[in-house]
């Protein structure tokens, strides 16, 4: 049964690869880009792709895009845009800090206000979060980010707990790394900023850890599943391999020392 969804961060990576799959199979796909000409560029991409999306701008900064995709009724919500930024925690300016959680969190949170009561009243409807393996371990120097998904998987779990009873299913996707670029972006953000004679702690090289990431199309198979999916699981992690890593950062907080 063809469903309608909305999903953020469509522009490229995750977010387009699934919004042009689930329009592929049918689904009325409201896809939302940052910028003007990122919105023009993925309503050529469907062009090209041969299916039909409805692409619409959203920077979650700015509170007439939030109320403008808020108005839309849907029957899934995908929360998939993100910023990364990188840098020691003592050393990241604050506003790279407080923009990562204005986007990746409260303007999705924001957003998840504006269309949930319309799920409520009709007692139905689907909500996903783009997490990361960075919300449930953490990565060295990329701690702003690993807190934003942490975050997320706070309200995603307390979100589940209350809006069941309404007939309402959450889940969050957990990517690890793949080669989207959002990684190595993330990787380099902190070049804005970062002054080596001053810094507290010398940034590393992210190199090693940017070589061979995975195929996306693992992911946006799996986030297709989630969102489609009669019986989704609460979390869907890949690559798989990371899952295990993932339960292994877990059993390690509890024993290691500080």
């Amino acid at each position: 049964m063809s469903q309608k969804i909305l999903i953020t961060g469509a522009s490229s990576g995750f977010g387009q690869g699934t919004a042009l799959e689930l329009a592929r199979q049918g689904h009325k796909v409201i896809a939302a880009a940052e910028t003007w000409p990122q919105v023009r560029g993925l309503r050529a991409d469907a062009e090209a792709a041969g299916v039909e999306l409805k692409v619409i701008k959203l920077n979650l900064l700015d509170a007439i895009d939030v109320a403008h995709a808020g108005s839309f009724d849907v029957d899934v919500l995908v929360l998939n845009a993100g910023v990364m930024e990188g840098g020691a925690m003592v050393d990241i300016p604050l506003q790279r800090v407080r923009e990562s959680f204005d986007i990746n969190l409260f303007g999705h949170l924001e957003l998840v206000q504006a269309i949930t009561p319309k799920m409520i009243a009709r007692k139905s409807g689907r909500i996903v979060w783009t997490s990361s393996m960075g919300g449930i371990l953490v990565v060295p120097f990329l701690g702003a980010y690993c807190a934003t998904k942490h975050a997320i998987e706070a309200v995603a779990g307390s979100m589940k707990a209350e809006l069941e009873q309404f007939g309402i299913k959450v889940a969050t996707v957990n990517p690890g790394v793949f080669g989207t670029g959002f990684n190595d972006t993330g990787a380099e953000s902190y070049v804005q900023w970062h002054d080596a004679e001053t810094a507290h702690v010398p940034m590393p090289d992210f190199g090693p850890s940017l070589a061979d990431q995975a195929d996306p199309q693992e992911m946006v198979d799996a986030m297709v599943e989630t969102i489609v999916s009669n019986d989704p699981d609460y979390r869907t992690m890949r690559p798989l391999e990371t899952i295990d890593a993932a339960k292994q950062w877990q059993q390690t907080e509890w024993t290691q020392k500080a």
